[in-house]
């Protein structure tokens, strides 16, 4: 299963290590989880708190069981962090391709290229489904920034030999 959360991406891994660290090893309620997120990592909202929860789902570091979310044992690595990125978040790996399969994009153009990969229902759920998918392609190159997955040259996207690497192995 792909996540379509994605939260803006911090400035560095650590924010990630506290916001695993703050999902407990004993399941808990939703509620609950979003509760420790915003205390113990200073998240401003339930929502963003929520979607941390997701997507720490997605790279797996947490998971849902029938008692509630709980902290999956892994090191929140940048290596467990790409590898999962790329699987488990939904659109990563299309990002992903496009940055590979051309020389350079911005984010414009790499939005372009997803848009497409929309799901159907999402366009009708919302009148600005747009705005809403252009950012989470735009969180998506932040945290390929982030992983070393791509860099910034002139204010466009470069796929890295991380990148290529990866998307190689996955082939």
């Amino acid at each position: 299963m792909k996540f379509k959360l994605v939260p803006e991406p911090p400035e560095s891994l650590g924010l990630v290590a506290d916001a695993h660290a703050a999902v407990p090893l004993v399941p808990g309620s939703e509620d609950d989880c979003c509760a420790r997120l915003m205390r113990r990592v200073g998240f401003r909202s339930r929502d963003v708190a929520r979607t941390w929860l997701t997507f720490l789902r997605a790279v797996g570091l947490a998971e849902e069981t029938p008692d509630g979310f709980r902290r999956i044992r892994a090191e929140p690595t940048a290596e467990h962090l790409r590898e999962h990125l790329l699987s488990g978040v939904y659109g990563a790996s299309d990002v992903g391709d496009a940055l590979t399969e051309s020389e350079s994009l911005t984010a414009d153009e790499a939005f372009a290229g997803f848009v497409d990969r929309v799901p159907e229902w999402e366009r009708y759920r919302t009148d600005d489904w747009e705005a809403v998918w252009r950012e989470r392609v735009e969180f998506l190159l932040g945290w390929f920034l982030l992983l070393d997955l791509a860099e910034r040259r002139d204010g466009r996207y470069v796929a890295t030999d991380a990148l290529s690497a990866l998307r190689d192995d996955a082939r």
